[in-house]
């Protein structure tokens, strides 16, 4: 295709060249071929279809985000049978806790007068370890006890209610506590004793 100059200065642009080479108006197959993607693209934006969604504010749109939730939706206390049972797990968790105290007391004892490693008193040392270690056994079944209560809750029932979350939440940090206790102390002693 060729841009060329008419008489009166015009630019005629649909002109191709004759396959003699003058500029005489020819028929262009290249330019209808051109038109046929925007001809689809035009009629596909006209397609007939069912009804058109409405414009009008949705109502979840209606709700300004800035406004405070007076109360959470199920504002029901704590159930009684979970909180009962979040008592249990605490309380084995302290009594564990106090079997701890003394497994890790004698390990503690022992590995001070233990002697170099792999000798009499170093070997006794790390069966009192081991002693002290297996002592930690309530206090982390009842961690993973009640971790299991909140997924259970969450399988079972789709969700927890906040009242229940926050006991669920309290026995975990207490029990917790108590754990990062006894691995610290543990830890203590695998130092000393280079195990």
């Amino acid at each position: 295709m060729k841009a060329s100059e008419g008489r009166s200065g015009q630019i005629r642009i649909a002109q191709c060249l004759s396959p003699t080479g003058t500029t005489e108006p020819v028929k262009c197959p290249s330019m209808r071929l051109a038109l046929v993607p925007i001809i689809l693209a035009v009629s596909a934006c006209a397609s007939p279809g069912g009804p058109y969604p409405s414009l009008q504010p949705r109502a979840a749109e209606r709700i300004d985000p800035r406004v405070p939730v007076e109360r959470p939706v199920n504002d029901r206390p704590v159930t009684p049978a979970l909180a009962a049972r979040l008592a249990d797990l605490v309380a084995q968790a302290r009594g564990g806790d106090a079997a701890f105290g003394l497994a890790v007391a004698d390990a503690q004892r022992l590995a001070a007068n233990a002697g170099s490693p792999q000798s009499e008193g170093w070997t006794v040392a790390q069966q009192a370890l081991s002693a002290a270690i297996e002592a930690r056994g309530p206090t982390a079944s009842a961690l993973g006890d009640v971790d299991a209560l909140g997924a259970t809750a969450l399988q079972t029932q789709g969700g927890i209610a906040p009242n229940d979350l926050a006991a669920i939440q309290s026995a975990a940090a207490e029990i917790g506590a108590i754990d990062q206790r006894q691995s610290a102390g543990i830890k203590a002693l695998q130092d000393r004793l280079g195990s």
